[in-house]
């Protein structure tokens, strides 16, 4: 019997502790804390389900009714909100299937044609690199067989974050890998809430979808958009929920003894473009670009000089080039809201390849106030230039530069990043310019420290030329933390910092 996502039990999921498998309307049962799929990428491409789920069946009204609801859940309410739409979330059989195409094409299929399911991850390796035995960091044949369960969910995180797969093979409206921030309510000791609250304070003000215009918002419901010929699926010709059911993979699974033991492509499927998809932020290079195109992670850890842009609406010199997720703007703006953690994800990818999974959380601050945000601005202009400044002294000093250089600035984030959460809290608090000033103080002292742990050591091995480059390369560095750094948090000049310089 197939798969139903809607009355099935599929879901791994942590209740008190304990693993368990739940439908999506469990989600607001009591204990419900986590998911638990053994693979991150699994974790946030569920939430992005569930939170379409929602979106599709019960969103809330307005701001009031979000509010309401947030602190009670009701799986008695989802489940029967949810059970209408059960016919239409079939992972097999023979009609409309989850996520894949109407097309029967599996049928006429040669054995050699179907592909293996390791082709559903993304950290999988793909045609290209097997016949060129270059699987070094992606790898191949790990899979014999997936469950339904572990299929879908493999299906539903491929078609969401798809990057490219060769000619004809479409990437997901947002690109390859884009970058998911989700709000995640907190409790007045800071502690997580319950799984419903996570994934319902991700969903947006809505209506509820018609069971009668089911085929308008779920693309598997109706002959596949292909874009063969150069065709695109833009967002004001198709129903907004298809942000959460996109199909840009045209994909049917082979079963075997229950099991999905292969699959079959066919190219050109839906070919999306300009959409602004509600849990991604998105930039333009100009304000007169007529495309928003979506953030994607980098590889490495996720710092604080990157929170800003996906927490805080951008100041008055990128409004026209940068937007917040929309949930995270809704959130922001809305006096209801509790306090919050964002969590940001996603794959880092170098075109077709997989580099990182990210999966990072971070304070949302949401009582920062305007003051306050331009306040913060400040603090990361800062140690943007200071750490800029510590990049160019290390590279005339002993031509540190590339790779070497960008562990560095990695570091320097990392290491003032404690000091840069207390200095957002006590602005919330209302501290006025001693905080700059301690800020100011924790900069220099990191950049000044990981310039002489780096460079000073080899002094011993110098020649006299060698010395005074690495001298002179210090004092400029005291220089600009001494005075553009001190300058861009508007504190008047220090005298120990020309002191220090002159020394």
């Amino acid at each position: 019997m197939s798969l139903n996502l809607i009355t099935d039990p599929w879901i791994p999921s942590l209740r008190d502790g304990e693993r368990v498998t739940i439908r999506p309307d469990q989600i607001a049962e009591p204990g419900i804390t986590a998911l638990a799929w053994q693979r991150a990428d699994f974790n946030l491409a569920c939430l992005e389900l569930l939170i379409g789920l929602v979106s599709m069946a019960d969103p809330p009204k307005d701001d009031a009714d979000w509010f309401s609801r947030l602190d009670r859940p009701d799986a008695g309410r989802l489940r029967e909100v949810l059970v209408p739409f059960a016919p239409y979330f079939a992972l097999g059989g023979n009609g409309p299937r989850f996520l894949q195409d109407r097309e029967t094409f599996e049928l006429a299929t040669k054995g050699s044609d179907i592909k293996s399911v390791d082709m559903l991850f993304i950290d999988s390796a793909g045609d290209k690199t097997v016949r060129d035995n270059a699987d070094l960091m992606v790898k191949r044949d790990r899979f014999d067989a997936l469950s339904p369960a572990e299929a879908a969910m493999a299906l539903y995180t491929l078609q969401a974050f798809a990057p490219s797969g060769g000619a004809g093979n479409r990437t997901s409206m947002r690109g390859g890998g884009p970058m998911t921030t989700l709000v995640h309510p907190l409790d007045e000791e800071g502690g997580r809430f319950p799984l419903w609250r996570l994934v319902f304070a991700n969903v947006l003000p809505g209506t509820p979808l018609a069971v009668d215009d089911v085929e308008a918002a779920l693309p598997w419901l109706r002959p596949t958009r292909t874009s063969e010929k150069g065709q695109v699926v833009i967002q004001g010709g198709a129903h907004p929920l298809e942000a959460f059911f996109g199909m840009p993979r045209r994909l049917r699974f082979v079963f075997e003894d229950g099991r999905v033991v292969g699959i079959v492509q066919k190219k050109h499927g839906t070919n999306y473009a300009a959409w602004e998809h509600s849990l991604t932020p998105y930039y333009r290079k100009k304000e007169d670009d007529p495309e928003w195109l979506p953030k994607h992670p980098k590889a490495g850890r996720f710092s604080y000089r990157n929170w800003m842009g996906i927490t805080m609406e951008p100041g008055q010199d990128g409004k026209g080039t940068r937007r917040i997720a929309r949930t995270v703007r809704e959130r922001r703006n809305s006096s209801r809201t509790p306090d919050f953690e964002l969590m940001v994800g996603g794959w880092a990818m170098d075109n077709m390849k997989p580099v990182d999974f990210t999966l990072d959380a971070y304070p949302g601050f949401p009582g920062l106030g305007e003051d306050g945000e331009d306040r913060v601005r400040q603090l990361v202009d800062t140690a943007n230039a200071a750490a800029s400044a510590l990049r160019k002294a290390l590279k005339n000093a002993c031509q540190l530069n590339g790779k070497s250089a960008d562990l560095v600035e990695e570091a320097f984030f990392t290491e003032t990043e404690e000091e840069f959460m207390g200095a957002v809290r006590r602005i919330i608090n209302g501290a006025g310019a001693e905080v700059e000033e301690t800020w100011h103080q924790a900069l220099k002292a990191q950049a000044v420290r990981m310039f002489d742990e780096r460079v000073l050591g080899g002094l011993c091995h110098c020649d006299m030329k060698g010395i005074e480059t690495r001298v002179f390369a210090r004092r400029n560095l005291l220089g600009v933390l001494g005075k553009q750094v001190r300058k861009l948090l508007d504190l008047p000049a220090s005298t120990k910092d020309k002191k220090e310089k002159q020394a």
